[in-house]
């Protein structure tokens, strides 16, 4: 063990402790790093600086050997990778001609280092690791409705569901982090609450924590306020589980995603599981820092695509059995044919019609149902949207929705793009500009040459003629 301005701290090359001696650096190489540190922040950035070098602290220096430390082996190996061959240059030429010259870097973890600012600590201490902290002032209730057993599965959802099931049943963390996304209503928040209600009852013994975005923007703004950032830190990078809902909601606030960056480092420098969800994929989120990003494409991201005529039908079945309601198979199939958005609103339709033939004594009839959701239905019939246009192409032809922003030339995708475009020049009443905005911001005149490029192929070609047939009255019912 070496001693470091009178703190005893266990340095680690790799996994081995080693113990040293006399390794105290002197005057002048405390002098030379004190500069070099100081000189980071302008010639690496003030971003780079707080987010990765501030942390940087001289331990050692022997045999021309300068040895510094960071709190994480994540951070060590990403320094190693990125700026340690520029800080060691900034080393040597500041020790150069001097007493002691610096030929080489060694960047070490240090753990369980009482850290002089402790806003700038990664690490829980010991004593948090040995105690399962309470999180239940900070994550967000669990729906009880929403498990794996109540969850319909279906093509759109298979790769994110056989995910959550991995993430649970697996020993070992199969990938870190879990990245699930879709569209509004179609399944991500049932999912991780299915995941948080699984893991809390096959290990109670871990710690789970589950909340928003949003929420976690307001804990981390009141933690500056009330000056409680450690406890903050602290109660997030204990945890064993950390689930994060709609992410894009810290897109633009800098502070917050330069928090959970930090937070995300530390939890997987400690081998715990993330599993974050939004409505984009990682690589289409603006707004977010570009490290964070890439983070967020680290593990598995598995998407839920727009739900399909089988698998709303499937769950209203599902749904109609947890009612215990007398609903005809007619019915079922009605509403999973017109009411197409997203699931959320699919089975607001069926506890309405339920309700109602509770309260008013009647059997559900389709003829009943018709009349009880004539608003709704009005509202399907006479909103066609562009999102939703975009929806039916990429369910039709089975591609992701940020294919249709995307700036992708392959035929099979810019071909049922100009689809889209077409139908949404022909079903809405949306201007070719509005249009474009819609399509990642392409010009009118794009949209133009997808419409005469489809009206040209309709007439050639049966199948185009077909597609945009079977689209069509799918959009319109």
């Amino acid at each position: 063990m070496s001693e470091t301005g009178g703190k005893s701290v266990a340095l680690i090359r790799g996994n081995a402790e080693y113990q040293e001696a006399s390794l105290e650096p002197s005057a002048t190489i405390m002098k030379v790093w004190k500069k070099v540190h100081n000189d980071m922040r302008s010639e690496f950035g003030e971003a780079i600086f707080r987010s990765w070098l501030k942390p940087l602290k001289l331990q050692a220096f022997y045999h021309g050997t300068m040895e510094v430390s960071v709190p994480t082996r994540f951070m060590r190996d990403w320094i190693q990778n990125h700026y340690a061959e520029r800080i060691l240059a900034m080393c040597v030429e500041e020790s150069a001609n001097g007493e002691e010259e610096v030929k080489r870097l060694q960047i070490v973890v240090v753990q369980n280092a009482i850290v002089e600012d402790d806003a700038e600590q990664d690490a829980p201490t010991k004593a948090n690791q040995n105690q399962k902290i309470d999180v239940s002032e900070i994550s967000s209730p669990l729906d009880e409705r929403f498990t794996f057993d109540s969850f319909v599965v279906g093509k759109p959802n298979a790769l994110a569901h056989a995910a959550a099931r991995r993430v649970v049943e697996s020993a070992a963390i199969p990938f870190n982090p879990l990245f699930i996304y879709g569209g509004v209503g179609l399944g991500k928040t049932h999912l991780m609450h299915a995941i948080a209600h699984a893991i809390e009852e096959q290990t109670p013994e871990k710690t789970v924590m589950y909340l928003s975005a949003e929420k976690f923007m307001y804990q981390f703004v009141k933690a500056l306020r009330n000056d409680s950032t450690m406890t903050f830190k602290e109660q997030f990078r204990s945890v064993d589980v950390l689930m994060i809902d709609d992410i894009q909601f810290i897109a633009g606030k800098e502070s917050t995603q330069e928090e959970f960056f930090h937070t995300f480092n530390a939890l997987v420098d400690q081998n715990k599981q993330i599993i974050i969800s939004a409505d984009k994929a990682p690589g289409d989120l603006n707004g977010l820092d570009e490290r964070l990003r890439s983070r967020l494409a680290w593990g598995l991201v598995a998407d839920i695509h727009p739900t399909t005529y089988d698998l709303r039908l499937g769950i209203l079945q599902t749904k109609r059995e947890l009612l215990g309601a007398d609903v005809p198979d007619s019915v079922l199939e009605f509403l999973a044919l017109k009411v197409t958005s997203n699931i959320r609103e699919l089975e607001g339709a069926l506890n309405r019609i339920v309700a109602h033939a509770d309260v008013s004594r009647q059997e559900i009839t389709l003829e009943n149902t018709q009349e009880v959701l004539q608003d709704l239905l009005r509202a399907h019939d006479r909103r066609i949207t562009i999102d939703e246009i975009q929806r039916k192409v990429a369910e039709h032809y089975n591609l992701r929705m940020a294919d249709m922003h995307s700036a992708r030339r392959a035929r099979n995708v810019a071909r049922p793009r100009q689809v889209a475009m077409y139908l949404a020049k022909q079903l809405t009443a949306r201007s070719l500009p509005e249009i474009g905005r819609k399509f990642g911001g392409r010009d009118h005149t794009t949209v133009m040459h997808a419409v005469r490029k489809v009206e040209e192929l309709m007439e050639d070609d049966a199948q185009i003629a077909q597609d945009v047939d079977v689209i069509r009255r799918a959009l319109t019912g």
